[in-house]
């Protein structure tokens, strides 16, 4: 996602909630300050999200919140609409990834995406540390490898068959050749 677009979407949900909620969020946000201040923060917040999840969001919490929503309500409102597309969300992806186990292709996924974002990310980091930045590289291959899947791309566990099939036999000669080579 395009930082201009994401700038959008918030300026966006702040309009409508603003629209929807006009006393509400004049007592909230009534001077320029705090409406950049507040605008920093939810953006700060959300930006985990894409640009459409947080307008359909701000649809959302319009639409079924007779109260001017809070930040935790919008986040909640983004999971949801996630959670909607049949992917888990990125913390249970990443919670999936972590706890996984060789052979990791007959592992048990949620999705083949969750695999295919942990392979990138490095299975080797995933088992060792648990960090934001950590986090974060997941966060953002599996976004983009989510939008990938949703737009049509396949995503398929090797099988073992498969890994059996790209075995190529040992070359003898080579073989020959670097035990003389080493002395071995």
């Amino acid at each position: 996602m395009n930082k201009n677009e994401f700038v959008d979407a918030i300026d966006s949900l702040f309009l409508k909630l603003e629209l929807a909620y006009h006393y509400q969020f004049y007592k909230v946000f009534g001077t320029d300050q705090r409406l950049n201040e507040g605008k920093k923060l939810w953006a700060s917040s959300l930006k985990k999200f894409d640009a459409t999840t947080i307008l359909s969001s701000a649809e959302t919490v319009v639409d079924n919140q007779p109260y001017l929503p809070t930040l935790t309500d919008v986040i909640r409102a983004c999971n949801d609409i996630l959670s909607l597309d049949g992917f888990p969300s990125v913390e249970e992806a990443y919670i999936e990834a972590r706890k996984s186990f060789s052979p990791r292709a007959s592992y048990n996924w949620s999705h083949p995406v969750v695999y295919f974002s942990g392979k990138k990310v490095g299975w080797n980091l995933l088992d060792e540390r648990d960090s934001k930045e950590l986090f974060s590289a997941f966060s953002r291959t599996y976004i983009k490898m989510k939008d990938l899947a949703i737009k049509g791309e396949k995503f398929v566990l090797p099988s073992e068959e498969s890994k059996e099939s790209d075995l190529k036999p040992l070359d003898q000669k080579l073989l020959e050749k670097l035990r003389k080579k080493h002395n071995i």
